[in-house]
């Protein structure tokens, strides 16, 4: 991994600047995204984007920036996005502050006083090297201020004509994916801005392999692929559960589909089962029934567990000895256990609590 830190100066970083909502944000004579198109846009308050020009103003040390070097020549910032925004956005005269003592923009201030926020030093580093360098130092560092996610540190390692392509489907307000997951009822949580919606697609196509996959593809002319996969999936989950509940945007479809796309379902039988499931008490993670209802293993579920009330009941009438090896146990020692399973219609209240030793109940969960 190569490191280097770099004197500039704001009037260099801020050459050229351009703010675009779609194209996003550009400085250094061109030759820096300071906030690639489509990525998430953060915004100071007032009070911190004053805070950066009077730390220039009064020659105080700002935090340091990073870079990305692409491998056009070009760089990205990793680090000081907001920082750097600031600082373009008052000497191109889109807001005022007090400036020694007085409302002004950079354009009311005197020479001397341009000279002061022009000429300041900005530490910037450079950072280059493999991908998972680059990676394993972006997520050490990603430790104050607006924290990016793992998926933005991924955009920012595997840049690229695909990546371009991928946050143009996947990572704008309304974009294509977004609009698609939202008809007729939403079908994931998160924020596409937040990369959440790229992330759960790639990590969907290649069995949470997204590094790997994003490696293989970044210099790919588009995401199509991706985009293609993405639909399917979303048209097999509509056909599949025809009738939306809220809890399905909390499944991770993707498993699902590469799993059972193939496989002959019922829709209507499928929905008979969801509905009883829905009703049932003992279920406290509904969105875990569409997962359930495919593959029939209960973690999905989150089944309800007894109350240290229906436990203390249950050891009392058994005079604290477990059913099966008959041996007498501190309550401590035990664990409760459905006498008629869950799945064989048995509830979770007292009357169908047992306490069985540990090694008993272990045994009984392997059968």
């Amino acid at each position: 991994m190569k490191i280097e830190l770099h004197k500039i100066k704001v009037r260099e970083v801020i050459k050229d600047y351009k703010d675009d909502a779609e194209e996003g944000v550009i400085g250094y004579n061109g030759k820096l995204d300071i906030r690639p198109k489509y990525q998430r846009e953060f915004v100071y308050k007032d009070k911190q984007r004053d805070a950066v020009i009077d730390t220039v103003k009064n020659g105080f040390p700002l935090n340091v920036m990073y870079w990305v070097v692409r491998d056009d020549g070009g760089y990205e910032v990793l680090d000081g996005q907001q920082r750097t925004i600031s600082l373009a956005q008052f000497v191109n005269g889109d807001f005022s502050l007090d400036f020694n003592g007085r409302l002004a923009t950079f354009h009311n201030l005197t020479p001397e006083e341009q000279s002061q926020i022009l000429e300041y030093e900005l530490m910037i580093y450079f950072c280059e090297g493999t991908d998972k360098e680059r990676l394993d130092w972006f997520r050490i560092i990603n430790i104050a201020g607006e924290k990016l996610t793992d998926q933005e540190l991924r955009n920012a390692v595997y840049t690229g004509t695909w990546l371009t392509d991928a946050k143009l489907k996947f990572s704008k307000t309304n974009c294509v994916a977004y609009l698609l997951a939202n008809d007729d009822g939403s079908l994931l949580n998160g924020s596409p801005i937040r990369q959440e919606y790229l992330e759960s697609a790639l990590s969907w196509i290649n069995n949470g392999e997204i590094e790997d996959y994003m490696s293989r593809h970044q210099h790919d002319a588009n995401a199509d692929e991706l985009w293609n996969y993405f639909q399917d999936v979303i048209d097999w989950v509509r056909k599949t559960f025809t009738n939306y509940r809220r809890e399905m945007a909390g499944v991770q479809w993707g498993p699902l589909y590469n799993e059972f796309k193939e496989a002959k379902l019922d829709a209507e039988k499928l929905e008979s089962e969801i509905k009883e499931l829905m009703q049932d008490e003992d279920v406290t993670k509904k969105s875990g029934i569409y997962p359930y209802v495919l593959t029939r293993q209960q973690k999905y579920l989150s089944i309800r567990a007894f109350t240290d009330k229906m436990k203390r009941e249950a050891y009392e009438r058994q005079n604290g000895k477990c059913p099966v090896c008959k041996k007498q146990w501190d309550i401590s020692e035990m664990e409760a256990d459905h006498i008629t399973p869950w799945v064989e219609g048995g509830k979770t209240n007292a009357g169908n609590c047992q306490m069985l030793c540990r090694e008993d109940n272990r045994r009984k969960s392997d059968i």
